[in-house]
């Protein structure tokens, strides 16, 4: 069973990965800090992968439900 779930798990983040390529988070850095007066500023930090990732990860998924379901039966 267990295999099973990690196999369901692993088909939902393949697809995830094939829909979205990246993704950007943002973070705030100080500038100039001068007694009260501060300038922040914010910086884009892109984080992608290929989509071939995302399809590993489906097709592994695959066949770890397909040989969970061979030893069963």
């Amino acid at each position: 069973m267990k295999t099973k779930t990690i196999g369901i798990i692993m088909i939902i983040l393949g697809i995830i990965m094939l829909l979205y390529t990246s993704f950007n988070y943002v973070t705030t850095e100080k500038v100039v800090d001068i007694g009260p007066i501060q300038i922040n500023k914010e910086v884009n930090h892109p984080l992608s992968w290929s989509p071939i990732i995302g399809i590993i990860l489906a097709v592994g998924g695959v066949v770890l439900i397909v040989t969970n379901n061979k030893k069963v039966n």
